[in-house]
C-alpha cells in the first residue's frame, strides 16, 4: 500500500486526479489534500467513504431471478480506468470510489444484495455482460439503439458531454464547424468518439478540415497532452470534465452537449444482458431511491445534481444507429 506521502506526490504530478467539489452529509473521514497547483478543497478521497445506504424493500427484491436472490450478491462491472468523479481509486490506490459505485450500492441495498464490484477495461464490461459474468454494469454507459439489440437498460442519470481546453483558449464549441482542423482527444469505443467522428465527416463534406482525433490510454494522459499543447481539446463525459476543471484550475469547459447528439437527451443506464430478467428490478430500485431521497444525496455529494432523473426508464430511445 502506498504511503500518504507517496499518494500526495502522485496526485501533485497527475492533476487529473483532482478533488471533489463538495462533500455529502454524513461523510465521516475527510482527507484535507491539496496537491501542488490544485485548489484547496477539503474532500473525502480516502478509502473510508461512509457511503449513503438504504434499507431493503422486500417487494422489489422479489422481482429478482431466484438464482440471484439465493446467491445474495450483485456482481457489477465498473471501469478500471480512473475517471473521477465517476469511478476512481481512493488514496490507498486500491479502494474504488465514485458516484457510479455509490448509486450501484443503493440499488443493491434496495434489492437486499451485497454489491461485488469488478473493475475491468471498457470493452470487457460488455464481454462480462455477454458471458453472464456480470449481473449489471454501472459505468457511465449511454443508451444506444445498437446496444439495445443485446442489452437492457434502466436509466439513472442524464448523459452530457463536454469539450475541455486549456484555460484562456478563447475557443467555444457550438457545432461541427468549431472543431474543424482541431486536434481533439477522445476515448476509443465511446459515444463521444462516434459524435466526433460524425462531426469530422460533416466538416469534410462541407469542404472544411476534418478533426485530428487523438487517443490515449489513460485520462491523465489527455490532460498532460492538453497542458503541453499536443492537443487542442478533450471531449469526455461532462462529470469528468467539470471535476477536472474545478479541481485543477488549469482548464475550462468550452462546450456542453447531450451524449445522444442533437435533438435527443442522452441517458446513462444500468446495463444488463438482454432478457436476463433483471432490468425491471433495477428500474424499480432506482425509482425507490429517487423517492426516498438517497439518490439526491449521492448526486449532491459528487456535484452532479444537475444530471438527476425523476424516474428510471427501461430501454428509452437512445443514440441513433451509426449510418454507413
Amino acid at each position: 500500500m502506498k504511503t500518504r506521502r507517496t499518494v500526495l506526490t502522485a496526485l501533485a504530478s497527475l492533476t487529473a486526479l483532482g478533488v471533489l467539489t463538495a462533500c455529502g452529509s454524513g461523510d465521516a473521514a475527510v482527507n484535507e489534500i491539496k496537491p501542488e497547483g490544485q485548489k484547496d478543497t477539503g474532500i473525502n478521497v480516502g478509502p473510508d467513504q461512509n457511503r449513503v445506504h438504504t434499507a431493503e424493500v422486500a417487494a422489489l427484491a422479489d422481482k429478482l431471478p431466484e438464482a440471484v436472490r439465493k446467491r445474495g450478491t450483485l456482481i457489477l462491472g465498473v471501469s478500471a480506468k480512473s475517471n473521477p468523479p465517476l469511478a476512481f481509486r481512493a488514496t490507498d490506490d486500491k479502494t474504488l470510489i465514485g458516484v457510479e459505485l455509490d448509486l450501484a450500492t443503493l440499488v443493491a441495498d434496495t434489492l437486499g444484495l451485497e454489491p461485488q464490484f469488478e473493475p475491468v477495461s471498457w470493452e470487457n464490461l460488455f464481454v462480462g455482460l455477454d458471458s453472464g459474468k456480470f449481473d449489471a454494469v454501472f459505468s457511465n454507459v449511454t443508451v444506444t439503439e445498437e446496444r439495445k439489440d443485446k442489452y437492457d437498460f434502466a436509466t439513472y442519470r442524464l448523459d452530457d458531454l463536454a469539450f475541455e481546453a486549456k484555460k484562456g483558449s478563447g475557443w467555444t464549441v457550438k457545432g461541427p464547424e468549431d472543431v474543424a482542423g482541431k486536434r481533439i482527444a477522445v476515448g476509443t469505443g465511446t459515444n463521444q468518439e462516434k459524435i466526433l467522428v460524425d462531426w469530422s465527416r460533416q466538416n469534410e463534406k462541407a469542404g472544411r478540415k476534418g478533426v485530428d482525433i487523438k487517443y490515449y490510454d489513460n485520462t491523465t494522459d489527455y490532460y498532460l497532452a492538453l497542458q503541453s499543447g499536443r492537443i487542442d481539446g478533450y471531449l469526455g463525459p461532462n462529470p469528468t470534465v467539470a471535476y477536472h476543471v474545478a479541481s485543477a484550475g488549469q482548464t475550462e469547459a468550452v462546450g456542453k452537449f447531450s451524449g445522444a447528439g442533437a435533438g435527443l437527451q442522452g441517458k446513462i443506464a444500468a446495463t444488463t444482458k438482454k432478457d436476463s430478467g433483471l432490468v425491471a428490478a433495477y428500474a424499480a430500485a432506482i425509482d425507490h431511491i429517487v423517492a426516498n431521497g438517497t439518490y439526491a444525496q449521492v448526486l449532491k455529494r459528487w456535484g452532479l445534481s444537475t444530471e438527476a432523473v425523476t424516474k428510471s426508464e427501461i430501454n428509452p430511445p437512445g443514440l441513433p444507429r451509426t449510418k454507413n
